[in-house]
């Protein structure tokens, strides 16, 4: 079985609004995520092979797989969806669905940075719904918990602390500026599945 492996996210150093300590930070936290993952995973598959399933040291370990599995793909995702610096093309895929399914694409803006704005620790996640393709935006507390069922995502936001706090301190509205400022727009449109 194929171990996961972290990715390299290093030209994302020098990106504007994001400190290069800021970035090594998040990168190393996300490198604990991939470890951690492939620990559990080998974990998981030796008390499998010793019949363990059922012994609750198990089902625990199981549980956790979730955090840091989930922990590990929700970085990718938000290190892939950064680094750009031209807006969205207003004739896109994307910025039509956005229009479609919020008004206007200034009218999204201010929805996805509200979600991003609430109080607490969490992502906020633009996803797309597989089944009728609306685009939607999802607060999600923990990583392993809350992601709808049958969406995609679609644009992806850390809005705990490690991500901000190092530049911004308490001022996450100007951490989620900066995050604006710095979408891979075709990353994210990329990510749409109709």
């Amino acid at each position: 079985m194929a171990a996961f492996t972290a990715k390299d996210f290093s030209e994302l150093i020098g990106m504007p609004g994001f400190s290069e300590a800021l970035l090594n930070n998040h990168f190393t936290l996300y490198q604990g995520y991939v470890k951690n993952s492939n620990t559990l995973d080998e974990q998981l598959i030796q008390l499998r092979k010793e019949g363990k399933g059922a012994d609750p040291m198990f089902a625990e370990m199981k549980r956790r797989f979730g955090w840091e599995f989930n922990g590990m793909r929700l970085h990718e995702l938000y290190f892939e969806n950064l680094g750009g610096n031209t807006p969205i093309n207003q004739d896109g895929r994307l910025a039509a669905r956005l229009h479609q399914d919020f008004g206007s694409f200034d009218e999204w803006v201010q929805d996805f940075k509200s979600v991003g704005a609430m109080r607490g620790i969490g992502w906020a996640i633009l996803y797309q719904d597989v089944t009728n393709g609306r685009l939607l935006n999802f607060w999600i507390n923990e990583h392993d918990t809350g992601h709808p069922a049958g969406c995609v995502p679609i644009l992806v936001m850390d809005v705990f602390e490690h991500a901000f706090m190092t530049d911004y301190g308490l001022k996450r509205a100007d951490y989620i500026n900066s995050f604006f400022q710095n979408i891979e727009w075709t990353k994210a449109e990329e990510r749409m599945q109709m």
